[in-house]
């Protein structure tokens, strides 16, 4: 099969690429290289089913260029700074509603008949069903990435009513894991090697959060590509469990060996937007089968072992812990 994966450079994106490659598939990597590391697809350039072409997704020239011929579009290109959207409130729509629109509409013109979309579980607001499975009524949006990312999934949903394309749309709880490069254990990786003895804590510890190891993220689009049969199909993907940021604290420093002063800011919430408890039903992707391999605090050591190691790849190096 050919595939296209828009921000293919990133995190999960780079990830996603390599085991497509894996199973036997021919990739177009599509970046800007805006946030994404180039060396994260150093394997996949090894291959000689892998074509990295430099685009960004607000221009829908180099979309439609390399659009001919693929049978499945994986759309991971979006703006991820949950947290900074008041700061810049036009931006999470550009790039992920207008974004995901050109992706569509170049999709249309060419004839690509499947898409698989990286949505998030902010869509979900603070709900009230905990855990939050996919039919849950959408509450008022509290964040602008969480309204944007559900502009695009409607936009895909009437693609797909309108020009009978095929939509798989995952809702991620927070990914963890290689190739990591921003989110809650970065943030306090780097505060700990700057200033070891103390941590800065947004909000007051006590906000509980799920995560999922990328590889176990990525076996569930692998799954649901291979076994959902819907026109639309939506999975949350998640752990079965959450924890405390408290608690996460608390394996990131033991894993560095430090003990620091925890200061907390920020009230119950840690930013706009920022929501006390996610934690979503994911008995839909485990009716296909799917389990996640590594528990949270698993994830969380693994990435922190992955920054110890590669942090200097991702930007200039820190102070030794």
């Amino acid at each position: 099969m050919n595939v296209l994966v828009t921000g293919a450079a990133g995190f999960i994106g780079s990830n996603l690429v390599d085991r497509l490659l894996a199973a036997g598939h021919s990739v177009i990597g599509f970046d800007n290289s805006s946030t994404g590391h180039r060396h994260f697809l150093e394997q996949a350039e090894a291959n000689s089913r892998f074509r990295f072409v430099h685009g960004d997704i607000l221009d829908q020239e180099p979309l439609l260029s390399c659009m001919r011929d693929v049978e499945l579009v994986c759309h991971l290109a979006a703006n991820a700074d949950v947290r900074f959207g008041v700061d810049h409130p036009t931006k999470d729509f550009r790039q992920n509603a207008q974004g995901t629109l050109n992706v569509l509409e170049a999709m249309r013109i060419c004839k690509v008949p499947t898409i698989a979309f990286a949505s998030t579980g902010s869509v979900y607001g603070e709900a009230a069903t905990i855990p939050t499975p996919e039919n849950h009524p959408f509450p008022v949006q509290t964040s602008l990435y969480g309204a944007s990312k559900l502009a695009a999934e409607g936009l895909i949903q009437a693609y797909a009513e309108g020009f009978g394309i095929r939509a798989f749309i995952f809702r991620f709880v927070s990914i963890l894991g290689e190739r990591y490069t921003h989110g809650h254990v970065i943030d306090f990786y780097r505060q700990l090697a700057e200033h070891p003895g103390t941590l800065n804590v947004l909000g007051d510890g006590t906000q509980r959060k799920s995560y999922l190891y990328v590889q176990d993220c990525v076996e569930a689009i692998l799954t649901a590509l291979d076994q959902a049969r819907e026109s639309v199909n939506i999975f949350n993907l998640g752990a079965d469990e959450y924890c405390q940021v408290n608690t996460s604290v608390g394996w990131i420093c033991k894993e560095l060996g430090c003990t620091p002063k925890v200061l907390y800011t920020g009230g119950t919430r840690g930013w706009i937007g920022d929501n006390p408890f996610i934690f979503l039903d994911c008995s839909r992707i485990r009716a296909l089968g799917w389990r996640p391999r590594l528990t949270i605090q698993e994830s969380v050591v693994q990435t922190v072992c992955y920054l110890r190691d590669n942090i200097h790849k991702i930007e200039p190096a820190p102070a030794s812990l």
